[in-house]
């Protein structure tokens, strides 16, 4: 990772929720990244313990894997107690409202981890904690892995600030959470996606314009070979996310020359990484021979989500977090 820039000793996190990236401002998400950065290199920081005598809450309502599995590990790695439920092993399951349970849980449990359907359940679940809630997948956004792809970006090219990065397929919860971190930190995005799967329009509107206010652009249009122009990282998602499977064949019909192939990667940058937040299917968004291929960051990808939950979960729950400053 190239030089950092100069930081505050750390976020301004302490006691807030974290529904969307956009949650956190422009300096903010740098601060998380540089902290991150300096606990995947100097492990010896996590045994401070942080999270000493803490519980977080792990909610997942849809399947995890990469999620699921890193915001235990990290909450263990700080010193806490990670406490996996679901909404069948609580009484979610039997009518009781989901703000009971956030004022319930908020007496038990420190912070509240949770991967659900709508950003609305989100939202209703922070309304009523009175701890930090943390989205840890909706299907309007996933600001977790939008941190993890912003450090594997640092790591391999330093200052991330108008860095051309290509996202080609569904206007997903992951083309929104590019679109937020090009408002935050002003990125060349550009977003190729089929007519008829663009991102939010409004939101697409308010990034450009944020984006372009931090030294960045969005561009938005359906040829993959014109985005993919020039950039120096190109990323890509499933077809059907979890939810669609009952569209799977005509989303697979309107996306079809929307795969990352290895011709479509020769237009990038020669020095242009792949990226994916997993799982992928090979020989559908992404050919296998980018996704094993030496251009590929997947697995960086994966491994960050750990460092950057590491950092967001200390941000959020610990005052006194300076004991890690950067030295």
């Amino acid at each position: 990772m190239a030089t950092a820039p100069v930081l505050p000793a750390k976020p301004h996190l302490v006691g807030r929720d974290f529904l969307r990236l956009a949650d956190v401002t422009a300096r903010e998400v740098l601060q998380l990244v540089h902290l991150a950065h300096q606990m995947k290199q100097r492990r010896w920081a996590s045994r401070l313990d942080p999270l000493a005598g803490m519980t977080v809450a792990l909610i997942f309502e849809k399947p995890s894997t990469r999620t699921r599995v890193s915001f235990a590990v990290a909450v263990q790695q700080l010193g806490g107690l990670p406490l996996e439920l679901s909404s069948q092993t609580l009484q979610l399951s039997r009518s009781e409202t989901l703000a009971d349970t956030g004022r319930v849980l908020s007496r038990y449990v420190d912070a509240i981890v949770l991967r659900t359907g709508a950003q609305a359940v989100l939202e209703e679940l922070a309304d009523a904690a009175s701890v930090p809630v943390v989205n840890a997948l909706s299907d309007q956004y996933h600001p977790c892995q939008a941190l993890a792809d912003l450090l594997t970006l640092a790591e391999h090219f330093g200052e991330v600030a108008g860095l051309p990065v290509a996202y080609v397929g569904d206007g997903s919860n992951m083309a929104a959470a590019w679109l937020e971190a090009a408002a935050l930190v002003g990125l060349d995005l550009r977003l190729a996606t089929p007519a008829g799967y663009a991102p939010d329009a409004a939101l697409a509107e308010w990034a450009s314009a944020a984006a372009r206010s931090q030294g960045g652009r969005v561009t938005l249009t359906t040829d993959p070979t014109a985005a993919v122009a020039g950039v120096r990282a190109v990323y890509t998602d499933v077809w059907v996310s979890m939810g669609q499977e009952a569209d799977a064949a005509a989303r697979r019909a309107a996306f079809e020359g929307f795969q990352v192939t290895p011709a479509l990667m020769e237009g990038a940058a020669p020095d242009a990484i792949f990226m994916h937040c997993l799982p992928a299917h090979r020989g559908e968004e992404v050919s296998a021979a980018v996704l094993d291929g030496p251009r590929s960051v997947v697995w960086d990808q994966a491994e960050n989500r750990l460092h950057t939950e590491k950092a967001l979960l200390a941000s959020l729950l610990t005052p006194d977090f300076s004991l890690l400053e950067c030295r």
